[in-house]
């Protein structure tokens, strides 16, 4: 039996006495009712035995200490009623209601999107349902006090009706002690006195494009707009394009083949890199002691509520629990002081490509926000605090060269606050990116000089050479200067944000597996095997000329779907270039060129056309990074009164602004500009908190106006300003 058959057994024996209506699957409440008048159109009968109202069940999460017991708020409400998260949030006691992700509704609940009902209630574990606080809407409740309650019985191709007592009761049994509220969830209505937020565009309305073609009953191509919803666009995206796919362990992915060559690219280009420098790969164990990883106590105190821990080899215990990396300090650092002995084993130079795991707890998001995820991490030490800055700041080039010579996203290089820099470090370097489309700021790539304070820790030392000897004839010892820098696949989820668009990703050329993809086209029942046949072969042949060109291209010669199906499929995974080649196309010894990046098409001839394709991949690669650095821009500004910076923030802008770069300042700057200032406008889980922080003090600062020692002011506690701050909110 289903787990469908055995819901509607269970309601049965607790009263459900209509019949379930199948119907195509629905998204939403619209297509809901629809689907529904449909069914009673189709069979008179219901007309008559069906009175009911539509329901929405919500799943949301406060903000949470990493540490804590992680909690839901579970709500079935009337679908028309409306309420403020925030209003609610507070009566709850709650902090910051946004709605829960797909983590949280696949892990806990067993469901998702569209799919949500009470009925997911049962998936919950029996030692998470005291976690979980279910709200029944009051107005559910009375309305429907003589018409039934409309559910989607576990998916959402079907409806079942059950009356409010049967509701209750099915609640009364699942939950037990926990219980229920029910409330009146239009009293929580959002406050008239809060501020308006910024006016939100209209969003897009989504064209359909020229072949709307199916595959298995899966939609080929994205169903929601990136302007409308962009966290399930991002979501889309990635799955839909093959660049990802989601594990059976919550905040873990399968990185796919079309998203690993990205990676490998950028390996391949930062490598040799660093090379140039003499920094030398290696490889250390993934597993740390307690008592490596407790030895800097400064330094692991960040990162100790997201250390994942072994304590079991099979069935037994393990005498010590070991961590798995969250970083490799304190597994490299003991053997730095063992295998430094002299100034003259100086510098030394490691870096290692690997994987580390940081058990977030919250708000797991591909790419961007992992429990594991790849990166290198470079580890050096100096004699000197000359050559660990110089190295500090050349590793920093290189991460912005990765992030725009390679994937055309602009970048602003800069040094971290005091509160944001690396725990235990002298300083951070960073390279800041933005994100367009959701006014944030994201970390692309750090590096830090680390001073003096690991060495100490580790007793990381040699003789000054620049010393006198003392009167024991023995030279005075030097505690080494070291650095640490880190690139992860977040490169990956920055370039797919500011890039792709309604249609999917848009790949910067130099990162595509494929470069260009030839498709066949023009072929009609007219045209006999023989002469698909020639074009199949000036279609190979092309790929060939462009492949002894060092060009990366495929042909797509699948005779089972249509040249507009294929042109979709390869648009979704964001090819820079299609040509298309026909029998007219052959004629003319041409080919028709569409770029993805612009969807302009142009007639090429075939003579030379190895170096004209070379030649566009140039440009797009060129144009797409104009046009990230333009949209960066517009997004950019320089504010001098605060009034104008909460505007700004609400516009999707990060700001320069004057600041005094205290510690004390920034914490009010995040909190003045928290979301509890901005209004009561529902915020997805995946969204971080809304105030806006430190992203970096550029070392290119402003000129106009320029910082006046002594005269400009702080924006924000009217002290004097020392430095142009870039604040926002980020990721």
């Amino acid at each position: 039996m289903s787990d469908i058959q055995d819901l509607i057994s269970q309601l049965t024996g607790l009263g459900l006495n209509k019949p379930v209506v199948s119907h195509e699957s629905v998204d939403n409440v619209d297509l809901w009712s629809q689907a529904l008048d449909v069914c009673k159109a189709a069979d008179p009968s219901l007309q008559d035995q069906l009175s009911y109202v539509l329901s929405k069940c919500l799943i949301l999460k406060p903000k949470q200490p990493k540490t804590a017991e992680p909690v839901q708020v579970f709500i079935i409400a009337k679908a028309d009623t409306t309420f403020s998260m925030s209003n609610l949030g507070k009566d709850l006691k709650m902090k910051e209601l946004r709605f829960a992700n797909d983590d949280v509704l696949t892990s806990i609940f067993k469901t998702s999107k569209g799919n949500v009902s009470p009925f997911a209630l049962s998936n919950v574990p029996s030692d998470k349902i005291a976690s979980v606080t279910v709200i029944l809407d009051q107005a559910l409740v009375s309305e429907a006090s003589t018409s039934d309650i409309a559910f989607h019985p576990l998916k959402n191709d079907k409806t079942l009706f059950i009356s409010p007592a049967t509701l209750k009761t099915y609640l009364d049994q699942l939950l037990g002690a926990s219980g229920y509220k029910v409330l009146d969830l239009s009293s929580f209505a959002a406050s008239e006195a809060a501020p308006a937020p910024a006016k939100k565009k209209a969003p897009v309305e989504q064209k359909p494009s020229q072949a709307a073609e199916e595959v298995g009953g899966t939609k080929l191509g994205l169903d929601v707009a990136k302007e409308e919803d962009f966290s399930r666009w991002y979501q889309q995206v990635l799955t839909r394009s093959e660049m990802l796919d989601y594990y059976d362990i919550s905040g873990c992915y399968i990185i796919r083949p079309w998203a690993y060559h990205v990676w490998q690219t950028i390996q391949e280009y930062f490598d040799v890199k660093i090379k140039t420098m003499q920094v030398k790969n290696c490889y250390f164990p993934m597993f740390v002691s307690a008592r490596a990883l407790e030895q800097e106590k400064n330094h692991i105190e960040g990162f100790a509520p997201e250390v994942a821990w072994v304590t079991k080899a099979g069935s037994s215990d393990l005498d010590e629990p070991i961590a798995i990396r969250p970083t490799s300090e304190t597994v490299m650092y003991p053997y730095f002081s063992k295998w430094i002995r002299s100034h003259r084993d100086l510098p030394l130079r490691l870096n290692q490509w690997c994987s580390v795991v940081r058990w977030e707890f919250k708000n797991p998001q591909p790419f961007l926000r992992t429990r594991e995820f790849l990166w290198q991490e470079g580890h050096c030490a100096y004699l000197t605090k000359d050559d660990a800055d110089t190295e500090t700041r050349r590793i920093l080039t290189y991460y912005k060269s990765v992030y725009e010579h390679l994937l055309a996203v602009p970048m602003i290089d800069g040094v971290k606050s005091e509160k944001e820099k690396f725990a235990g470090g002298l300083y951070t370097t960073t390279v800041e990116g933005f994100i367009p489309a959701t006014g944030r700021g994201i970390q692309a790539a750090t590096s830090h000089n680390l001073g003096q304070s690991f060495s100490k820790m580790f007793n990381v030392v040699v003789e000054d050479p620049n010393s006198p000897a003392n009167a024991g004839n023995e030279s005075a010892k030097l505690n080494v200067w070291q650095t640490s820098w880190g690139l992860s696949t977040r490169t990956l989820g920055v370039m797919v944000m500011v890039h792709g668009d309604n249609k999917g990703l848009v790949m910067p050329p130099r990162v595509s597996e494929i470069q260009v993809i030839v498709i066949p086209t023009g072929l009609t029942v007219k045209h006999d095997n023989a002469a698909r046949q020639v074009v199949y072969d000036a279609c190979s042949d092309l790929v060939t000329r462009l492949l002894n060109a060092g060009i990366r291209a495929e042909a797509d010669l699948r005779d089972n779907y249509t040249p507009g199906f294929k042109y979709n499929h390869w648009e979704l995974r964001g090819v820079p270039i299609r040509l298309e080649i026909g029998p007219k196309d052959l004629e003319k010894n041409s080919t028709l060129s569409v770029r993805r990046d612009t969807f302009a098409k142009n007639a090429l001839p075939l003579e030379n056309i190895e170096t004209t394709v070379a030649d566009l991949l140039e440009q797009i690669q060129s144009d797409m990074f104009i046009k990230a650095t333009r949209e960066r821009d517009a997004g950019l500004k320089t504010i001098t009164k605060w009034d104008d910076f909460i505007t700004a923030l609400n516009n999707k802008c990060i700001c320069l602004i004057p600041w005094c770069n205290t510690t004390e300042c920034e914490d009010e700057i995040k909190e003045r500009s928290s979301r509890a200032e901005l209004g009561d406008e529902p915020q997805d889980e995946k969204a971080p908190s809304m105030g806006a922080k430190s992203l970096c003090i550029p070392f290119l600062q402003p000129t106009n106006p320029p910082i006046e020692q002594g005269v400009t002011k702080c924006i924000q506690c009217d002290k004097h300003a020392t430095v142009y701050g870039l604040f926002g909110r980020s990721y």
